[in-house]
């Protein structure tokens, strides 16, 4: 049976109001998002796989409109509904997102032995929750998002310096690096002139095959997701742009009140009590950018703590010579000149 061109929907929403949180990887978006989850009716953060690799396939063209966006609005809806009766919830102690790292992680615990199933879709009307889910690539993703979700949706963008996410990028290339097998990479792939290449390589497939240097393939790379996102945001609506919110890393630990207080308009939510512990226990406000949590899964790409004698300037130029050591002279022009412009837009004055 086939249904021809009959399109597929999902009339009506459970959901009430879900804020997405991304960045590029090692851009803090784990910091973020466990502050975040302390907003008052702000849900813990989870992962949605299945609404991202929706959301890659339709940037590729292989899912229409009427799939892509009624799948959206099935899977958050799916979520939400899971989440009140703590169904498929992080319970793994160790996890960054698990309920034990979220600062209100005993309402989990309740809604464990609490009424479920048909109690619940009261229980959203009532109590308002906002769905909250960590995204890659989230303004790549933006537009079948906002189309689907409409005024539900708050699309919340990290940001941070260039140098400051080279290790963990040089660390993680590799799944990206070879046509190998990787179990645990589970991004959409396709197939060009018998290559596997990731999906966010489609339209430079020639210029990505030819670099060969390591250290220059994680630059182009990250140059090409900062030129996308930025193309991506410019080609939204003046009323999606403000559905959209987008944080500096760097001015945010350092003086995080204005973004915060901006946040609470952005989510129609308040701070909490839960909110200030998770930025007394992230160490925020901070006196150096890089005075983060001393946790294994940093340390793992490359985080150590800030040296006060060389300041900022000095871990700044550190990290850039970690990529000159390994990178040609015109990838390090590349890279010069991403720094130039993140810098130029975000920073009140060079760190």
């Amino acid at each position: 049976m086939t249904l021809d061109n009959s399109p597929i929907v999902r009339e009506g929403q459970l959901l009430e109001r879900a804020i997405f949180v991304g960045g590029l990887g090692g851009c803090g978006k784990t910091m973020l998002t466990a502050i975040i989850g302390g907003f008052d009716r702000v849900e813990i953060q989870k992962y949605n796989y299945v609404i991202e690799n929706i959301c890659t396939l339709h940037r590729l063209g292989k899912v229409g409109d009427d799939v892509a966006f009624a799948m959206i609005r099935m899977q958050t809806d799916l979520d939400i509904y899971n989440m009140m009766m703590s169904r498929e919830t992080n319970f793994r102690f160790s996890d960054l997102s698990s309920v034990f790292k979220n600062p209100g992680k005993w309402r989990y615990f309740r809604r464990l032995f609490q009424a479920g199933d048909d109690a619940i879709v009261d229980r959203v009307k009532n109590e308002r929750p906002i769905l909250h889910i960590t995204f890659h690539d989230l303004l790549q993703h933006s537009h079948p998002l906002l189309k689907a979700l409409g005024e539900k949706a708050r699309l919340l963008e990290l940001v941070r310096h260039p140098l400051y996410m080279i290790k963990q990028w040089y660390k993680n290339v590799e799944q990206f690096y070879d046509n190998t097998f990787n179990p645990r990479e589970f991004s959409i792939r396709f197939l060009y002139k018998q290559n596997s290449l990731p999906w966010f390589v489609s339209g430079w497939e020639e210029e990505y095959l030819k670099i060969t240097n390591k250290m220059d393939r994680v630059i182009y790379m990250m140059r090409h997701h900062i030129e996308e996102s930025k193309r991506c945001y410019e080609a939204l609506s003046e009323n999606e742009k403000k559905q959209v919110m987008i944080i500096s890393f760097e001015n945010f630990v350092k003086n995080p009140w204005a973004d915060l207080e901006k946040l609470e308009h952005f989510l129609d939510s308040k701070v909490t009590k839960r909110t200030l512990k998770e930025l007394k226990r992230q160490n925020i406000p901070r006196k150096m950018l890089a005075d983060g949590i001393n946790l294994k899964v940093y340390r793992k790409y490359g985080w150590k703590p800030s040296d006060k004698r060389l300041g900022e300037a000095g871990e700044l130029q550190e990290r850039r010579n970690f990529a000159e050591e390994r990178a040609s002279s015109e990838g390090m022009r590349v890279l010069d000149a991403m720094s130039a412009n993140y810098e130029k837009e975000y920073f009140d004055r060079k760190i």
